[in-house]
């Protein structure tokens, strides 16, 4: 297992939308990305840093999009689905999960801030990625604390990971 070290190659891969509601729930605040950000990647050097979002036509998220990029994040955004029924659905655990495994072989660490995709983080592992993750542990599967090598409880520095 790869421990951390400068020279790593990092990509962050942020999932604005679990990332989000975590927030909102437990706490009614926002997250700060770039403290995430900083600390996802510290003195190692980041690669890629890509936070997936969703686009649901509320007032603020065209400057939350910009915010995120001017941090140094690139953006994917993908409408929310409205169903026949008016149920709604919206998740990047895919586009996540391709991304991680496509990215995979041009970094040492991969850092997946979201809550569940414990799959994912094995077959990174199999491959040779150090895998960490950050997330709110409340909002963390166990599977996925358990696959990763490193996990950060987001809960644990609320006042530095929060607005």
């Amino acid at each position: 297992m790869t421990d951390v070290h400068p020279a790593q190659r990092v990509g962050v891969l942020a999932d604005a939308q679990n990332l989000y509601h975590s927030a909102h729930s437990f706490y009614s605040r926002n997250v700060d990305y770039a403290a995430l950000l900083e600390s996802a990647v510290g003195d190692r050097s980041l690669v890629r840093a890509i936070a997936y979002v969703i686009r649901a036509d509320s007032p603020d998220e065209e400057s939350f999009f910009e915010a995120l990029q001017d941090i140094g994040f690139e953006t994917k955004i993908k409408p929310i689905k409205t169903f026949a029924d008016g149920s709604k659905k919206a998740d990047w655990d895919v586009g996540m999960s391709l991304d991680a495994v496509t990215l995979a072989n041009h970094l040492d660490t991969v850092v997946l801030c979201t809550g569940d995709v414990a799959r994912l983080c094995s077959h990174l592992r199999h491959e040779g990625v150090r895998v960490e993750a950050m997330a709110f542990e409340r909002a963390a599967s166990e599977e996925l604390i358990d696959a990763v090598d490193e996990f950060v409880d987001l809960s644990e520095r609320e006042d530095h990971y929060l607005l």
